[in-house]
């Protein structure tokens, strides 16, 4: 039998986008920055894989605490754990 047990499982219907809004994301996702102290909100983007969190964080918002290569380190509160998530910009919206 095969094994179902894949990082993306379970999201059919999590990660699906709109039908407008399928394809590459605009450039302007890429090169966004934040300050550190900042409060995005993860929003998985599914058409890009690299720097995609985990499928649990989708949805949760985290204040930023620094960078790591394209990246941006993330601090999230996971009932009382505080647990830190690395993603790209890609995948994150700054809070307005």
């Amino acid at each position: 039998m095969a094994h179902h047990n894949g990082p993306r499982k379970k999201t059919r219907y999590k990660f699906k986008k709109e039908l407008r809004q399928r394809g590459l994301p605009p450039v302007t996702s890429v090169i966004q920055q934040f300050e550190v102290g900042e409060k995005v909100h993860i929003v998985v983007n599914s058409s890009v894989q690299k720097g995609m969190p985990h499928r649990r964080f989708h949805g949760l918002t985290g204040t930023v605490i620094g960078k790591r290569g394209r990246a941006w380190m993330l601090t999230i509160h996971d009932g009382n754990a505080e647990k830190t998530v690395i993603a790209r910009p890609q995948h994150l919206k700054a809070q307005k």
